[in-house]
């Protein structure tokens, strides 16, 4: 199911990397996008702009820059914009940055956040699909993480943001009866992706022979989850406002939908790879070995994921696939592409 043709559709963090990839989707699929990014320097602002510009040379599309923090940047979007629906992906990202810049996490990801719902609510947005992540499941060892779980105890404070975001869209759902759907993101890589994640660190590394660092000796797994399997999840679910759960009950409260217009689905591979093989196929896309530098465990990370989608697939009908090693040719064929053009 995909939303109908000429939506005006608002993507919050269009110059980010799911945001990008989202913004050109549904703008080939005829719909007017609004994107809207503060294009902050949290990693390199250069392949932010080379982004937009893409989104740019299309004629319906139309960029404001702006800090999600600032109401009244907030509401002159939204004033402007007119939006049947939003689709919020702007965040303070990464985990081990929380440890260095905890205010960050604050401003854009609670204020935010606080401000997308309260502009939601005053100008009758038909659906807010939002991001939150896989590290919301922090301490849990029950694997493979089904939204049904309980996920209350964060191990670093991005996780704990994006679950109070969670609740923050619940309780809106609750007063004011604005229709939000929540989607926890499992280590999404692809072309155009972040510099300050695994898949664009290694290739890096192993292209110029710098060491690669390896955190608990690569021991950890991950669900790894290819751009497009987010951004075909995230198309069908735009138009599926959310509608109360008929069969929600107080006495055993289901944590992934309610008695009001909120739900939560994981949008993952369901295939967790260990992160040393994942440098053994970067290796043999490039036909070179890495240089490996062990480290112990980093605060805030965790051990495995592992996502549970069998909620999302009955919602929509589809299933994320994409094999590991069929995304990482992907990456790396772009990365080289991408990084001859815009040498460092």
């Amino acid at each position: 199911m995909k939303a109908e043709t000429h939506a005006s559709i608002l993507v919050t963090g269009a110059a980010g990397f799911i945001g990008f990839h989202l913004a050109r989707r549904l703008l080939d699929a005829g719909h007017h996008v609004t994107g809207f990014d503060n294009l902050n320097d949290y990693y390199d602002p250069a392949l932010k702009e080379a982004r937009l510009a893409l989104l740019q040379a299309h004629p319906h599309f139309t960029f404001m820059r702006g800090d999600l923090s600032d109401q009244t940047a907030m509401r002159t979007l939204f004033e402007t914009g007119r939006f049947r629906y939003v689709v919020h992906l702007a965040a303070q990202a990464g985990v081990r940055y929380s440890l260095i810049n905890p205010m960050a996490y604050g401003q854009s990801n609670l204020i935010g956040f606080l401000n997308i719902l309260e502009m939601c609510r005053q100008h009758d947005v038909a659906h807010l699909v939002y991001a939150s992540s896989s590290s919301v499941y922090g301490a849990n060892a029950k694997v493979p993480f089904s939204t049904d779980d309980s996920a209350d105890h964060p191990l670093s404070l991005y996780a704990a943001t994006k679950k109070a975001n969670e609740g923050m869209a619940h309780a809106y759902a609750n007063m004011f009866g604005l229709k939000s759907t929540g989607l926890r993101f499992f280590s999404v890589y692809g072309p155009w992706g972040r510099p300050d994640m695994a898949m664009w660190l290694f290739t890096d590394a192993i292209m110029h022979d710098r060491p690669i660092k390896l955190f608990n000796k690569g021991d950890m797994k991950r669900d790894f989850t290819y751009v497009a399997d987010i951004v075909e999840a995230i198309d069908r679910l735009i138009p599926m406002a959310t509608e109360p759960d008929p069969n929600w009950s107080a006495l055993h409260p289901k944590p992934s939908t309610s008695a009001v217009p909120h739900r939560i689905f994981n949008i993952g591979n369901h295939t967790p790879v260990d992160v040393r093989h994942l440098v053994h196929l970067i290796e043999n896309e490039i036909g070179k070995k890495a240089i490996i530098e062990d480290a112990p465990m980093q605060k805030g990370d965790v051990y495995e994921t592992y996502a549970d989608v069998s909620a999302l697939t009955a919602a929509t009908g589809f299933n994320p696939h994409t094999p590991i090693e069929e995304g990482v040719r992907a990456f790396v064929h772009w990365f080289k592409d991408y990084t001859s053009r815009h040498p460092a």
